[in-house]
């Protein structure tokens, strides 16, 4: 919390000085705290037009922050001391190891975890080269595309670069005027961001699973966990289920889908259910957007990627242990299985915990902004659930708040994006042992 917060401090700062600005002017406070927070917090929400309030200095500053704030500020911490000292001790394979999970954190965790301690180093070269390679290679796919539009060579490169780190991290933001609205019906270039979302969602402890997987080793090398069976079990059904939605509501709707051949709507319908996980890349206004159907997306918006990934929410894991409990349950099992394993209860205890404190900071966030601004439920709710969820999905409303709202939003993003882990970790941390234990009584419930 206080290395994110410090980071949100010194990123506000340099936002706000001129240089910064493509006018040469300073910042307002509130628009330069609101940037930092969206950039380290890797949201993707915004306050100012993005392609004409900043200068080359200030779109640095920001991505910049985007790269920290997706790969995470402890793993940063530990590759450089990597790179430093050319070893990585105990102290830092467990700085990475928290980063990663919360759960490590608990008193006697066992190693039956996504990633063994053993395989941290691993997992750190396996954050260091996916990030190098993956955007470098949606850098080279973006390019001639832009190029083709009729930017030269070092701005198409240039900004190419800039919607692969928005893309991979999750973040969301587009450096061109307009957004992306001049490449609607762009499958290609659509569909190269649609693929750097997706792979920056289900998280690098998946992605290193899946190297070692395809990768030749030893059998128990090729052994593809629990952790990454879920996640990606999980993030092709919400897609799925989000793109079949999002279809069947739109269908009709002249203002979305209702205008467009079959070919594309099926694939805008494919492409906002993956940004409405976490990528923010939008080319559909929600505002525009039956009631309905932005609920829909408020849901997977809220439930975000993976673990331990550049996405937001409160993960696909998550709302999967909740699911598992609850079918656990109904079926008089008094474990939780998946893919042929058991989850102990413990991570049940933190799934819950999340899910309530991600509900709490919603509840109390929509209703001030509703209070401060006098919005309406639907637009506020949409808003919030995009900033708590690290989406940066927006009906306009955050540019048109005034400022305790924008402070509001922002409170709010920084809570999605660090509360979460932060309470996990806590929850993970806090088994206490006690001489006695309490008379048994069962209340009622539901």
């Amino acid at each position: 919390m206080f290395v994110f917060t410090s980071l949100v401090a010194i990123w506000t700062a340099l936002l706000a000085l001129p240089i910064a600005s493509a006018t040469g002017t300073v910042t307002p406070l509130a628009d330069a705290l609101f940037t930092a927070v969206s950039a380290i917090c890797v949201t993707g929400l915004s306050t100012v037009d993005m392609a004409t309030q900043w200068s080359l200095f200030g779109e640095i500053v920001i991505l910049l922050g985007i790269q920290i704030g997706g790969v995470g500020v402890l793993t940063i911490a530990s590759l450089l001391g990597l790179t430093v000292t050319r070893r990585l001790g105990l102290r830092q394979r467990l700085l990475v190891a928290s980063d990663t999970n919360p759960n490590r954190t608990a008193r006697g965790a066992s190693e039956s975890q996504a990633v063994g301690l053993g395989d941290i180093g691993g997992l750190l070269g396996a954050v260091a080269v996916s990030l190098l390679v993956i955007e470098a290679g949606l850098t080279l796919l973006i390019t001639p595309r832009l190029m083709a539009d009729g930017m030269d060579f070092w701005h198409a490169l240039w900004n190419g670069f800039y919607l692969a780190a928005s893309a991979f991290t999750n973040t969301g933001f587009v450096p061109l005027a307009g957004g992306l609205e001049s490449y609607l019906g762009d499958y290609y270039l659509l569909t190269v961001l649609a693929l750097g979302v997706f792979l920056g969602s289900i998280g690098f402890p998946v992605i290193f699973a899946l190297y070692r997987y395809v990768v030749k080793g030893s059998p128990k090398r090729r052994h593809l966990g629990l952790h990454a069976k879920l996640t990606l079990a999980t993030t092709l059904i919400f897609v799925i289920l989000g793109w079949l939605l999002i279809t069947s509501l739109e269908w009709n709707n002249p203002a979305t889908l209702g205008a467009e051949p079959v070919g594309r709507t099926l694939f805008d319908a494919w492409y906002m259910s993956i940004m409405t996980r976490s990528g923010g890349l939008g080319i559909i206004d929600p505002s525009e957007m039956n009631g309905s159907t932005r609920l829909v997306l408020d849901m997977l918006m809220f439930v975000g990627g993976g673990s331990a990934s550049t996405a937001g929410g409160i993960k696909v894991t998550t709302i999967a242990v909740l699911f598992l409990a609850a079918y656990a349950e109904a079926r008089g099992y008094q474990d939780m299985q998946a893919f042929g394993r058991r989850i102990p209860t413990e991570v049940l205890r933190v799934a819950v915990s999340v899910l309530i404190w991600g509900a709490t900071i919603v509840l109390i966030s929509t209703t001030a902004i509703m209070h401060i601004a006098g919005t309406t439920l639907d637009e506020t709710l949409f808003e919030v659930i995009s900033a708590f969820g690290t989406c940066g999905l927006s009906t306009g409303l955050s540019e048109a708040l005034p400022e305790p709202g924008k402070y509001i939003l922002a409170a709010t993003m920084w809570a999605g994006r660090v509360g979460t882990v932060t309470l996990a970790a806590a929850v993970a941390a806090t088994s206490r042992s006690r001489l006695f234990r309490f008379p048994e009584e069962r209340p009622i419930v539901g």
